[in-house]
């Protein structure tokens, strides 16, 4: 009854229409009245879009508001009965105030999360040409709320068949990667919607090639230079931009273009160590994003694997093996990486090995298989290693594993390189070979 009584008002044209829309407004945020209101009360919605569009700017801006109040509702329906005013958005988004341009833009970006049909009736409208001519706007509010409507696009499930390849074929990209490289020195927040709408451009491995073209490799990986070499007065939130940074880079590295050598400098692996240091105690996430970066780099690449012992990272490296599960597997990962590359860095890496007898009594079959491998590989390129882990202990070590269903093979392959404990039964393996046909 209250709503129709303030819409009724609103329709009227009396004196204090600004009035009832700003009750209507603050009416607007429950979610009841939401659906209410755009179900059951007939031209509701048309009777907001006629006010939205008015030549008055101060009911044109009340009018906004409650459009961006009914677009927070997670009913598709509600975001359904929005479909009138999307051009109308589009078309205000050149011009007005800032504030006024802030709203239609979080309005846009409200409705794109709910409803495909809302999406799909933007893209025709031209959303993709209004969003790249706006993204030259110097106003700092104005970027984040693009990159807000940017983000929620890029996520739609259609994305990567309807929406990326008219992002890729607009200036957008290049807006969008000079915006998240400049994100320290004009605004943050921008940034960092823009490096999340990279990585799902990135994630969609439609548009790769384009991104590579537009140097995005050497360009993030500056940003990381720069964010490592201020990280000791970092910014409020930083965190939030390295993540998605450290996950276009990885995601970019892992993709097979040879792409590679646009970022082959050894700084980056320093930064890298930095950025993880900074962050362990406070955001440990960063660390799992920095080891798969730093994984993707390693894999396969000499470069990386030589640049990490000669720059005596590898204490560092050690030093995460005693975090979070998921950290010491992919440290572990590293150093397998490492080791792939023969004797000269598996006589290097030997250090490494009082701290996987502690890991070798974990009761997470994950991290210790991937030390079995690690081990494997040392024994193999460097029997001295054999002989420094028989004198750590290590045969104890490896001697509970026999009876672990997923890991007694490779427990019983490594104990066949060192031998077994002093003083341990000596047992004939369970699955005896079959002689070959003759």
């Amino acid at each position: 009854g209250q709503v129709l009584e303030l819409l009724r008002g609103v329709q009227r044209g009396s004196e204090d229409r600004k009035i009832s829309l700003s009750c209507l407004r603050q009416a607007l945020q429950n979610q009841e009245t939401q659906q209410k209101f755009v179900s059951r009360l007939d031209g509701s919605v048309r009777a907001l879009v006629g006010l939205f569009t008015s030549s008055l700017a101060d009911l044109q801006m009340e009018a906004a508001r409650c459009l961006h109040e009914l677009s927070h509702s997670s009913d598709p329906v509600v975001a359904e009965a929005c479909l009138p005013v999307t051009s109308y958005l589009l078309t205000y988004l050149s011009g007005h105030s800032v504030e006024f341009t802030e709203l239609c833009l979080y309005t846009l970006g409200n409705l794109v999360v709910e409803s495909e049909a809302v999406r799909k009736q933007l893209l025709p409208q031209g959303i993709i040409p209004v969003l790249a001519s706006c993204i030259q706007t110097p106003h700092e509010a104005v970027l984040e709320g693009l990159g807000y409507v940017l983000s929620q696009l890029l996520q739609a499930k259609e994305a990567p068949t309807d929406i990326i390849p008219l992002v890729v074929g607009s200036a957008l990209p290049q807006h969008m990667l000079r915006l998240v490289c400049c994100g320290l020195k004009s605004g943050m927040g921008a940034a960092v919607e823009f490096a999340w709408s990279l990585h799902y451009i990135v994630c969609s491995h439609t548009a790769n090639a384009a991104l590579l073209a537009l140097g995005a490799l050497p360009a993030l990986t500056s940003l990381l230079l720069d964010l490592a070499s201020e990280i000791q007065d970092a910014p409020e939130g930083l965190e939030l931009l390295v993540c998605p940074v450290l996950r276009c880079l990885g995601n970019l590295l892992a993709e097979e273009t040879g792409c590679e050598a646009q970022v082959r400098d050894e700084r980056l692996l320093t930064a890298l160590f930095l950025i993880m240091e900074h962050f362990l105690q406070e955001h440990p996430f960063i660390v799992q994003e920095g080891l798969w970066l730093l994984n993707n780099l390693t894999a396969d690449e000499p470069f990386f694997c030589s640049a990490l012992l000669s720059l005596d990272l590898l204490p560092a490296l050690l030093q995460l093996l005693q975090c979070s599960q998921m950290v010491t597997v992919l440290a572990l990962t590293v150093l397998c990486n490492i080791a792939v590359r023969g004797l000269a860095h598996c006589q290097q890496l030997q250090p490494a090995l009082p701290s996987l007898l502690p890991i070798l009594a974990l009761p997470d079959p994950e991290a210790v298989g991937q030390s079995l491998e690690l081990l494997h590989l040392l024994f193999l390129h460097c029997p001295e290693a054999a002989a420094d882990f028989v004198r750590q202990g290590g045969p104890w070590a490896l001697e509970r594993h026999r009876s672990t269903p997923e890991l007694q093979e490779r427990a019983q392959a490594l104990l066949g390189m060192v031998g077994p404990p002093a003083g341990a039964p000596t047992f004939a393996p369970r699955h005896a070979r079959l002689p070959a046909f003759s």
